[in-house]
């Protein structure tokens, strides 16, 4: 139901900023209006149960989850495309040659290296569990740890904040006369201006906080580890608890929400210094942030499929950090 009432708005959305692209406005007698849009949003509803349907199948039988494989194969197939564009762009007598080229491409590899040391950051808080003896065997006594993650909101702020830029365009849609408004919505459409930038970025940051805040407990985590009989140590277990968990989750937002929004931004920054667009959107933004992150998941539950059939897992030193390993120490 939802597909079927956002495929009316997509379709008017796409005569808005591509009238020739529909060809029953420019050819009338071909096909009629009517059937256009009949056939189209039938089409579209119909390609997005094949996809959701494809995805579940993956995720059934196959490693990691399917919708996420989907959309990465997406994001991913438009990367040599890219590449190629932006390698006969520096051939060119202005472009500024191979050198500025493998600069870019160095530039990309260690941007996607800071974003996966941004996913998989965690601030470690060390558990204590009491002890308990049964005779002659003593139970508990471990020292364990709870995994906060440094991002733990991963790309919903950018998604949210993204959503919320669209409202002061779609606004003056309303007023087309109000030379006023025109003039806001130009500020927030332009994104190369410093006001749509810094906005987003604020917008990021601030979402970040409101998801992390909403998807981590600190109470909840204090009273589980209160029933299981641990504590942190030099802390009370209860109240205290709770209150140590959320002031460090609030210290370790703050620096994943200033690089999350840098990241945001970022794809901006690199058209301003002359790197292409279709090339620069791989920087930063929701593509990138997608594409590690499922990367990353896949890895780790193929690695853990691997061990549990009693393989030495991907990598001979070392342990691939996800989702379901952070979960699991908890």
């Amino acid at each position: 139901m939802v597909v079927l009432g956002q495929a009316p708005g997509y379709l008017v959305n796409l005569r808005s900023q591509a009238p020739n692209a529909l060809i029953c406005y420019t050819h009338p007698e071909l096909v009629s209006v009517a059937t256009f849009w009949t056939t189209s949003i039938l089409l579209m509803v119909a390609g997005t149960l094949f996809i959701m349907w494809l995805g579940e199948r993956i995720t059934e039988k196959g490693i990691g989850n399917g919708i996420s494989l989907l959309i990465m194969i997406g994001i991913i197939a438009r990367l040599p495309f890219a590449v190629k564009d932006e390698f006969n762009s520096r051939l060119n007598e202005a472009g500024g040659g191979m050198v500025v080229f493998m600069l870019e491409i160095v530039a990309l590899f260690a941007v996607v290296t800071t974003v996966i040391l941004l996913v998989q950051g965690t601030r470690k808080i060390p558990v204590q569990f009491a002890k308990k003896i049964v005779g002659n065997k003593q139970y508990g006594g471990v020292r364990q740890y709870i995994p906060l993650k440094v991002n733990a909101a991963g790309v919903m702020p950018i998604v949210f904040a993204q959503a919320i830029m669209f409202i002061p365009a779609t606004i003056a849609q309303f007023f087309p006369e109000s030379a006023s408004w025109q003039g806001f919505a130009a500020q927030f459409t332009n994104f190369h201006s410093f006001w749509y930038n810094f906005t987003f970025a604020l917008l990021i940051i601030l979402f970040t906080y409101f998801y992390t805040a909403i998807s981590v407990n600190p109470n909840q985590m204090a009273e589980d580890m209160k029933k299981n009989g641990g504590f942190i140590p030099g802390v009370k277990p209860g109240k205290q608890t709770a209150s140590f968990i959320d002031d460090v989750m609030s210290k370790i937002t703050l620096p994943g929400s200033l690089f999350l929004a840098f990241v945001a931004i970022l794809p901006t920054l690199a058209k301003i210094i002359g790197v292409s667009s279709n090339f620069a959107s791989f920087y930063g933004g929701t593509s990138l942030l997608i594409m590690i992150g499922v990367v990353l998941d896949t890895l780790q539950q193929i690695e853990s499929h691997l061990l549990m059939r009693h393989y030495d897992g991907l990598m001979k030193s070392g342990r691939i950090k996800g989702r379901a390993v952070a979960g699991a120490a908890v």
